[in-house]
């Protein structure tokens, strides 16, 4: 994994192996910050899983072992008891072009992943920060604007 920062935006290109739930909290909490907003996303990932919210907050999970063209990643990174805590969707094709998209529970880089993040900067000035909270009866995590 490797990562640049002009301004508040990042441009990051994780290396096969690497998780990107895991991948995208660490980098922005390496920039000192718990929130951001995934912007971009892009590459060749694998064990890919992913799903939907169902009405009762239960999530409904799928799972692709083989590589997969990531298309679109879009999300956020905020703070959840106090950890960055992130919240992605994405859209990607199998082999025979075939697209699949939705909420990304987890998936690994098989060739590289390429990410955009905007950093939201915590007590900044801002009238609000953004959090995640937890919803009773329900694996949502929804956002919350102290």
């Amino acid at each position: 994994m490797e990562s640049a920062g002009w301004g508040r935006d990042l441009f990051i290109r994780l290396d096969p192996g690497d998780e990107l739930h895991a991948s995208l909290r660490e980098v922005v909490a390496e920039n000192g910050e718990l929130s951001g907003a995934v912007t971009a996303g892009i590459g060749r990932i694998r064990d890919v899983e992913f799903g939907y919210l169902t009405p009762n907050g239960i999530y409904q999970r799928k799972t692709i072992a083989e590589p997969v063209e990531l298309l679109s990643l879009q999300g956020n990174v905020a703070p959840l008891d106090g950890e960055p805590f992130s919240h992605l969707h994405l859209v990607f094709s199998d082999n025979e072009h075939q697209v699949h998209g939705g909420h990304l529970f987890s998936a690994t880089v098989h060739i590289t992943a390429e990410i955009s993040v905007r950093l939201l900067p915590a007590g900044s000035g801002f009238e609000k920060e953004l959090r995640r909270c937890h919803l009773d009866g329900s694996e949502f995590k929804p956002l919350s604007f102290e």
